[in-house]
């Protein structure tokens, strides 16, 4: 009895200070300061449906990436990604596990205008038209 009372509190001592935790964390993790970024429209607005946005700068080259969620009218949620680079500008369409990348063709006033192939997506504001042949999907931007 006596044996399996100092066998089960040597089990429990084991078990407490092998459990304390330790306030200093993984010594290999290199902690950095996060930012927030704030994204303004044309008027000057904070967009308050930015899902998120990053800028990236190589060698002088500043690489912009903004993420959005869009709603079709069926209640679909699409994953758009608009890429400014110094090469091109890019906007990168996922939907059903299909992703869909188009380049920047033109812009006309406040419409810019992407294209790929035979599909074409007008973004004007917070509303994105996406053609391809002769059908048109409207898409507008949301708040998850």
């Amino acid at each position: 009895m006596k044996k399996s009372l100092l066998a089960l509190s040597a089990v429990l001592t084991l078990t407490v200070i092998s459990c304390k935790k330790s306030e200093s964390g993984n010594k290999s993790i290199i902690k950095t300061d996060s930012s927030e970024t704030v994204v303004t429209d044309n008027n000057g607005k904070v967009d308050s449906v930015t899902q998120s946005s990053s800028t990236v700068d190589v060698n002088g080259q500043k690489t912009e990436k903004t993420d959005f969620v869009y709603k079709a009218m069926d209640g679909t949620l699409v994953k758009v990604v608009f890429k400014n680079d110094p090469k091109e500008n890019t906007l990168t369409i996922t939907s059903n596990k299909k992703t869909f990348v188009l380049t920047k063709e033109e812009t006309k006033g406040d419409e810019t205008i992407y294209k790929k192939d035979d599909m074409t997506a007008r973004v004007k504001g917070d509303s994105l038209h996406l053609e391809q042949g002769n059908n048109i999907i409207p898409l507008k931007r949301t708040k998850i």
